[in-house]
Formats: C-alpha cells, sequence, structure tokens
C-alpha cells in the first residue's frame, strides 16, 4: 500500500468515525427528546441543548482533518504516513464511542426533565466526562501531527 494512500486512510477515519458517532449520538438523544416532549413540551430548550451535545466529537474529526491534511503529501515517508494513520485513528475511534456514551447520559438526563425533574445542570456536568476523552483523542492527533517531521 501507497504511503498516500495510508496517511489518506487515517485522515477518513479521523473524519468518518467521529461523524458517525456524532450523527448515532445526536439521534439518540433526538428520540429521548421526542419522548419527554410529549411529557413536558415546556422543556424544549433544555432538550435541544442537551441533544446537541454530542454533535461536538464530529466537529473534532473535521479540526482533525484541517491538522493531518497537509501533511499528506505525494512524498510522504512510510514512518509519517502510518503517524496519520495512528493519529487518525485514534481521534476517530475515541470520538465514535465518547459520543454515543455522551448520548446515553444525555438522554438519561433529557428523560429525567421530561418527568419533571431539575437535571439540566446535573447532566450538563455529567456530559462533559465522556466529552473529555474525545478532546483528548484530538490532543494526541495535534501532538502527533507536530511531532511528523517535514518533508523538504
Amino acid at each position: 500500500m501507497s504511503p498516500v494512500l495510508l496517511a489518506y486512510i487515517g485522515v477518513a477515519l479521523a473524519v468518518g468515525l467521529s461523524g458517525i458517532g456524532s450523527a448515532y449520538g445526536v439521534t439518540i438523544c433526538g428520540n429521548a427528546a421526542i419522548g419527554a416532549f410529549k411529557k413536558n413540551p415546556s422543556a424544549s430548550g433544555s432538550y435541544i441543548g442537551l441533544a446537541a451535545l454530542p454533535s461536538s466529537q464530529g466537529l473534532y474529526g473535521f479540526v482533525g482533518f484541517f491538522i493531518l491534511n497537509p501533511l499528506v503529501t505525494e512524498n510522504i515517508s512510510m514512518f509519517a504516513a502510518c503517524a496519520v494513520l495512528g493519529a487518525g485513528l485514534a481521534l476517530g475511534s475515541v470520538s465514535l464511542f465518547s459520543a454515543i456514551r455522551q448520548a446515553k447520559v444525555c438522554a438519561n438526563g433529557i428523560s429525567a426533565i421530561g418527568g419533571g425533574h431539575n437535571a439540566f445542570g446535573t447532566t450538563m456536568v455529567l456530559a462533559v466526562f465522556p466529552e473529555l476523552y474525545a478532546i483528548l483523542g484530538l490532543l494526541v492527533l495535534i501532538l502527533i501531527a507536530n511531532s511528523i517531521p517535514a518533508v523538504s
């Protein structure tokens, strides 16, 4: 396999897996919001705010694209291509699972709010914990990208 193809697979994994996680996550939250809205339509703003949280992991994949894509050149070394692949896989996989797990926290909060409980603030705080790992995945991608030697 050529180094360029290997590197582009890494970029695609960063964007694709994080996007899949966000799409799956906001769907989990959207389903919970529809059910909660039937019980308590006055809290729709809280439902929407919580349902949007898992979309951030997809944005991290998008940021990863802009960081990794300039590194992929015609004469990229196999070492650099493997580093791009590893960085993309790390960000993509962590973001995928982070978005899904964050969505489950948010869906439970949405359900609680729909049941009349004051759980918005607590849910926001608890939803930050899975998000942290996606942020760490992005930081690892940045560190790996900055350690790849420049091609002259």
